[in-house]
């Protein structure tokens, strides 16, 4: 889709260029980006998503960015939720800990008393991404969600053999880690 200088993207056009960006694209990408390519807020296209998501498209937002979720491949079909329990200072370790195997952490979940499970995508697959998760973190002055439950929260974890998952988890036991 080119635009002309000056020329305005429709909503409907907005959310045909996410889409065909986030399918082509295997990085997240910022609302921010977004933002910058359409010359609207980062608002703006927070609700383009909220639609296309209403529309059933497999659109998730990450800590690094947006991405669109392809159907999995056989290559990463093995998937395991492990427990695990650590202070806030220990985050880096447990991520860097699984993605040095080769394993992807998918999301974090902890179980809130009044609301239930509550889930966030990660979708961290390498040092780079961790260091970029907990930078933001910081950066925002966030807290992790596991600070709801003194630490106990959970993971999703993917990879492309048991095996990397096995050996993920043997570390984090040896860290403590691991529930």
């Amino acid at each position: 889709m080119h635009m002309r200088k000056g020329e305005k993207y429709t909503s409907a056009m907005r959310q045909e260029l996410i889409l065909k960006s986030l399918k082509e694209e295997q990085r997240p990408i910022t609302g921010s980006e977004f933002a910058k390519k359409t010359n609207v807020s980062r608002q703006v296209i927070v609700q383009d998503v909220s639609i296309l998501k209403a529309k059933n498209e497999p659109v998730i937002a990450t800590s690094q960015g947006y991405m669109y979720i392809k159907k999995p491949t056989l290559e990463a079909a093995h998937k395991l939720v492990v427990a695990c329990k650590h202070s806030s200072d220990q985050t880096k370790e447990e991520l860097t800990i699984i993605v040095d195997h080769g394993v992807t952490v998918k999301d974090v979940t902890v179980e809130h008393p009044v609301y239930g499970d509550l889930t966030a995508s990660l979708m961290v697959s390498n040092r780079h991404e961790v260091e970029q998760f907990i930078n933001r973190i910081h950066d925002s002055k966030a807290s992790y969600l596991s600070i709801l439950t003194e630490g106990v929260h959970m993971h999703t974890l993917e990879a492309d053999s048991k095996e990397k998952i096995d050996a993920a988890c043997k570390d984090l036991q040896a860290a403590g880690i691991l529930l």
